[in-house]
């Protein structure tokens, strides 16, 4: 299994590239996954509790699993006689996002659940927030909140108002589905379901 020394700050991930004109006009990108990475501090508060209330409520709670999401996916794959709901959180996709594959296989699953608890022991709950929070893929080839932000919005992820941070949280599910660029009623319905889920939270 991968090691979790991979993951500690300080291993930050591939970011952009950017070559600038002395006169700071900027003549092009160089890049491998398109990810501008922001400091934690930067974010506010409502960006990263839109992303909390989308993917992981109870995130601050935990050890690095949800044993009572883990039972209920299983419960609704066992109904449906195939995977229905994710019960991954924020560690989970933290480590399968940066140490594993994403094929769907038991042994996967188990590699996840065990590298989930480790991480968790090495980094603070915030340091794992923010390589999510800079490593998720956001679509049209963005990763990271930054990048994504800067393409839906033009703006910096800190500038993101209390409209637009839930809509962004509400694209990590399913990208290519909720992306607002392409079916921008998803992206709102899946938008209503993200602000639901902070009031209720």
């Amino acid at each position: 299994m991968p090691a979790i020394v991979q993951l500690i700050p300080g291993s930050r991930p591939a970011e952009v590239t950017r070559v600038h004109a002395r006169d700071r006009t900027l003549l092009g990108s160089v890049f491998t996954e398109r990810r501008t990475v922001v400091p934690f501090a930067e974010l506010p508060g409502h960006v990263k509790l839109a992303f909390l209330a989308a993917e992981d409520a109870s995130f601050y709670e935990h050890e690095g699993l949800d044993y009572l999401g883990m039972l209920r996916a299983l419960a609704a794959k066992l109904r449906a006689g195939s995977t229905r709901q994710g019960a991954s959180t924020i560690t989970q996709q933290v480590v399968k996002n940066l140490l594993l594959t994403h094929e769907r296989t038991y042994e996967r699953k188990i590699k996840e659940t065990i590298l989930a608890r480790r991480l968790e022991q090495e980094l603070t709950k915030d340091e794992i927030f923010s390589l999510y929070l800079n490593c998720i893929y956001l679509g049209h080839g963005r990763y990271g909140v930054e990048e994504a932000s800067r393409f839906y919005f033009g703006k910096k992820a800190k500038e993101l108002d209390l409209a637009e941070a839930p809509l962004l949280a509400g694209v990590v599910a399913a990208p290519e589905r909720y992306t607002p660029r392409v079916a921008p009623d998803r992206a709102l319905a899946r938008r209503r379901y993200v602000v639901d889920q902070m009031l209720e939270k």
